[in-house]
C-alpha cells in the first residue's frame, strides 16, 4: 500500500491549470493538491479566483493565482513563467482554459472562429512550448490536455469546438512524440457531459440535450467536476509514467454506448 501511495504523490511538485479558477480546472487542481502538489490556478475572473482559492482548505497555502489571458501568446509565455516563479519550479501543465460559441457553422464570425481556436488550441500549443525547457531541465514533467468528447463525435452548434479540441487530441499526440526523450509524458483527457457553468448554457439553448444524455450514459447521470479530480492526479503522477501520448474518456461510458 505505500509503494501504491508513493506513486501518487505529488509533494513538491507544482502544477499550472489554465482555466482553473472554476469547473473542471479547480476540482483536477484538488486533485492533485490533495496528493501534495503545489497549485498555480489561472484565469481571467480575479473574484472569480478568490472564491476558488477558498475552497482549498487545508492545502490553501499551497495555492495561488495569477491572472492571465491565454488568448494573447505574450500572456501564455509570461503565466508559465511566473508560475514556474511562484514555487520555485514547474513540472505539472493542465492546460484547461476553454471556451465555445453555439452557432450554425454558416453563421459563425471569422473572430468568433479564431476566438474559440486561440482559447482551446493555440494557447495550450504556446503554454506547453514555454513549460518544455523547465520540464526538460527539472528531468521530466506532465502535461495534461483537456480536450473533450466532441474529438470523437460532430454537432452541428459547435464547430469551432469541435476543431478545436480534435486539434487538442492530435496535438498531444504530436508532442507526447516528441518530448517523449526527455521524460515529458503528454495525455489528453475527453470529459463526457459534466455538469458546468458551460454545459448548462448548453442545455439551455439545445431543447431535450439534459435527458438525451441521460437515458444514453451508461452511468445514468451526467458527470459533476470531481469525476475530473482523480484522474488528473493519476495522469501528473508516477504512476502514468509509461503512459502518454493517451486520449482517456471520462463521460460515465456515454462514447461507448449504442
Amino acid at each position: 500500500m505505500k509503494m501504491v501511495m508513493k506513486m501518487f504523490d505529488l509533494t513538491g511538485r507544482v502544477a499550472l491549470v489554465t482555466g482553473g479558477n472554476g469547473g473542471l480546472g479547480l476540482a483536477m487542481a484538488h486533485g492533485m493538491a490533495a496528493c501534495g502538489a503545489d497549485i498555480v490556478l489561472s484565469g481571467r475572473n480575479a473574484d472569480k479566483a478568490k472564491v476558488a482559492l477558498d475552497t482549498f482548505g487545508e492545502h490553501a497555502s499551497k495555492a495561488v493565482f495569477i491572472a492571465a489571458d491565454v488568448t494573447k501568446a505574450d500572456a501564455c509565455r509570461k503565466l508559465v513563467a511566473d508560475a514556474a516563479a511562484a514555487f520555485g519550479r514547474l513540472d505539472i501543465l493542465v492546460n484547461n482554459a476553454g471556451t465555445s460559441v453555439r452557432k450554425m457553422p454558416e453563421l459563425l464570425t471569422d473572430d468568433e472562429w479564431h476566438h474559440v481556436l486561440d482559447t482551446n488550441l493555440t494557447s495550450a500549443f504556446i503554454c506547453s512550448q514555454a513549460a518544455y525547457p523547465l520540464m526538460k531541465a527539472g528531468g521530466g514533467g506532465k502535461m495534461i490536455n483537456t480536450a473533450s468528447m466532441m474529438s470523437l463525435f460532430g454537432a452541428p452548434y459547435a464547430t469551432a469546438y469541435c476543431a478545436s479540441k480534435g486539434g487538442l487530441v492530435q496535438m498531444t499526440r504530436a508532442l507526447a512524440t516528441a518530448w517523449a526523450k526527455d521524460n515529458i509524458q503528454v495525455n489528453a483527457i475527453l470529459p463526457g457531459w459534466i455538469d458546468t457553468e458551460l454545459t448548462r448554457g448548453a442545455r439551455q439553448q439545445v431543447e431535450g440535450l439534459h435527458a438525451r444524455v441521460e437515458a444514453r450514459t451508461p452511468a445514468g447521470r451526467w458527470g459533476v467536476p470531481p469525476d475530473l479530480s482523480g484522474i488528473a492526479a493519476f495522469l501528473a503522477s508516477a504512476a502514468s509514467d509509461f503512459v502518454t501520448g493517451t486520449a482517456i474518456p471520462v463521460d460515465g461510458g456515454f462514447s461507448i454506448a449504442m
